[in-house]
């Protein structure tokens, strides 16, 4: 948990013991243990809580991403239909014939 390993544990008891006597030891472990849980519920609570948002907002981003692109698909399918209509026709280009320097023959 804390990098703590039994030996460590037994010799923080131990003091414990020492500093507080056998008899308030019970009382001080049980409170620790009640501000431990109540910590645990508060951090698991801000975490569900971070994690609500967190969808949220990705669900939002989607959303966006989708209109912006349907915006963008409408624009284009508009340009792509206008287009045609507002071009001039192109000039017909005719065939007169071989050139004179090439009809006499060189």
């Amino acid at each position: 948990m804390f990098g703590i390993g039994v030996p460590e544990l037994v010799v923080i008891l131990v003091i414990a013991l020492i500093v507080l006597g056998p008899s308030r030891l019970p009382d001080v472990a049980k409170a620790v243990g009640k501000a431990l849980a109540e910590f645990r519920r508060a951090t698991s609570d801000i975490s569900d809580e971070l994690k609500d948002v967190k969808r949220t907002l990705e669900n939002e981003v989607r959303t966006a991403e989708r209109e912006s692109a349907r915006k963008k698909t409408k624009e284009s399918v508009a340009r792509a239909s206008a287009a045609p209509a507002a071009a001039e026709p192109e000039p017909e280009i005719k065939e007169t014939g071989p050139k004179e320097s090439e009809a006499s023959g060189s």
